[in-house]
């Protein structure tokens, strides 16, 4: 199988062609806004730079870049025949319906982390979700990143959010809770919370809790090493040869049933 990557020169671009490489793939290529900082890749590996050029010599294409670029993507990969894998997070109504519309002609994985523990963390989110009834279990989100990460809450914790909010049969805008501060008032009735800490180098750490006046449940997730979400980008590139066109996420990567 041949795979591109989008954003090859980034930390998490760099451990994905040694991740295809391990799954025995073959690296087609890359695209990057920084070829400055190709040093280290091999020589072997092409750069290209636009999505088209790349899109003719590889299978599949794994797109860790930003989500500016979401919808000039899609434009030029629809009717290429490869498959999108697409890490991108933050996508704007107009960016998620191009890539719905995309989703209608080819194969497309969007997740918003493609760490297996993630997703089986938002798995139980939703069912928590469903099972706990909101009047009577708060549920707040606490994450935690590096310093250099610049937007909050991090789409992982959205995503668990939205998770929550989908058991709930509600919509996450609606009921979302962001950066209290002063006298932010009492908690309103089945809000869903969120709060944002950054520091250090930490990869990822991700808390989940349902708190009620009786008891407490907690769902956490650590990522030790970024190298887990170039593990399982590859391993849904891989997944889709031979899917049919359509929109998928980690839970069919990894052959979760449906809810």
């Amino acid at each position: 199988m041949r795979i591109g990557i989008a954003g090859i020169t980034g930390r998490v671009g760099r451990l994905l062609v040694e991740e295809v490489q391990a799954a025995g793939a073959t690296v087609a290529g890359g695209i990057t806004r920084t070829p400055e900082q190709a040093v280290g890749l091999a020589a072997d590996i092409p750069l290209f730079k636009t999505m088209s050029a790349l899109a003719e010599e590889c299978d599949v294409v794994i797109d860790f870049t930003h989500a500016d670029t979401v919808v000039s993507s899609a434009k030029s990969l629809v009717g290429t025949g490869v498959a999108w894998v697409l890490g991108t997070t933050g996508l704007s109504a107009l960016q998620t319906k191009m890539l719905h519309e995309a989703s209608g002609y080819m194969t497309v994985v969007h997740a918003a982390n493609f760490s297996p523990g993630v997703t089986l963390v938002q798995r139980l989110a939703l069912m928590m979700g469903r099972a706990l009834p909101a009047e009577s279990y708060d549920a707040e989100i606490v994450e935690m990143h590096h310093r250099q990460k610049v937007d909050a809450p991090s789409g992982t914790a959205l995503a668990i959010g939205q998770a929550v909010a989908l058991g709930r049969d509600v919509a996450l805008e609606d009921v979302r809770e962001s950066g209290r501060d002063g006298l932010a008032g009492p908690r309103k009735p089945g809000a869903i919370g969120f709060a944002a800490l950054r520091g250090g180098q930490i990869v990822g750490e991700h808390d989940v809790l349902f708190t009620s006046a009786d008891e407490q449940i907690t769902l956490s997730h650590r990522a030790f090493d970024r190298r887990i979400f170039a593990t399982g980008a590859v391993r849904a590139a891989l997944w889709t040869q031979g899917r049919e066109v359509g929109l998928y996420g980690m839970e069919d990567v990894l052959g979760l049933p449906p809810l």
